[in-house]
């Protein structure tokens, strides 16, 4: 059974590639399959998904900022970077017999729909899983950001936020071997001990509007099975 009706899933863009891949492709076959199986895995319990997914696979800011192209071009890069990574996820799914769309907050009408809040929360239902590409639409707001927004605007019961660490910790768990984990936590322990859960304005959304945040590591085989089903998997951020 799950623990969830409807779950909004963030995926980072270099969660999708294979940094040892000598050929650079900027997905990777082998990740992306195994992450559809996941996906899959859960469709097939009837759970309704949205997915948001990043670019930085493909383009990051700070590389718009060494080549000197301004912050807002920079950022139109990265959300345009998103939506190649949104198709290439969508075909994925379909190939694994999964109904998925893409909504990109920019518009891309040959290729993908154009976001719509309505439309998007009337397919998620039908049990297609939709992938909102290009964040916010807008510069200066992260993928959290768009994720977070998305999540609100579409009735989602929880973000699933998918990380390199299983979890949130007291400090970096990659720099510090004595770092402890946090099973759960409320939005005002969070802010209270500033740890760095999803940027303020993500964080914010979610927390105005009671969205609980799982903070999670993606790549082990069967975790968002387990996350879904409300097994103790990485930290659950909630309203109290």
């Amino acid at each position: 059974m799950s623990a969830y009706k409807r779950i909004l899933l963030k995926v980072s863009g270099e969660a999708l590639s294979d940094p040892t891949d000598e050929s650079h492709a900027i997905l990777s076959k082998t990740i992306c399959q195994n992450l559809v199986k996941e996906i899959k895995a859960v469709h097939d319990l009837g759970v309704e998904i949205g997915i948001v997914v990043g670019g930085g696979n493909i383009f990051r800011g700070k590389l718009a900022a060494d080549l000197g192209v301004e912050r807002i071009k920079g950022d139109q890069m990265g959300m345009l970077a998103t939506v190649i990574n949104a198709i290439g996820l969508e075909g994925v799914l379909r190939s694994a017999g999964v109904p998925a769309c893409v909504h990109s907050a920019i518009p891309a009408c040959q290729a993908v729909e154009e976001f719509n809040a309505e439309r998007a929360k009337k397919q998620i239902a039908e049990k297609t899983v939709v992938i909102f590409a290009a964040g916010t639409g807008n510069p200066f707001f992260t993928t959290d950001t768009g994720a977070a927004l998305r999540a609100v605007q579409t009735g989602c019961d929880v973000f699933f936020k998918s990380t390199k660490v299983p979890g949130v910790f007291d400090k970096d768990p990659i720099k510090h071997s004595d770092a402890v984990k946090y099973d759960r936590l409320t939005f005002g322990e969070a802010l209270e001990k500033n740890l760095q859960v999803l940027d303020q304005t993500a964080f914010a959304l979610c927390r105005e509007n009671k969205l609980p945040i799982l903070v999670f590591k993606l790549g082990e085989e069967g975790n968002l099975m387990r996350a879904v089903q409300g097994e103790s998997v990485g930290t659950l951020v909630t309203d109290n």
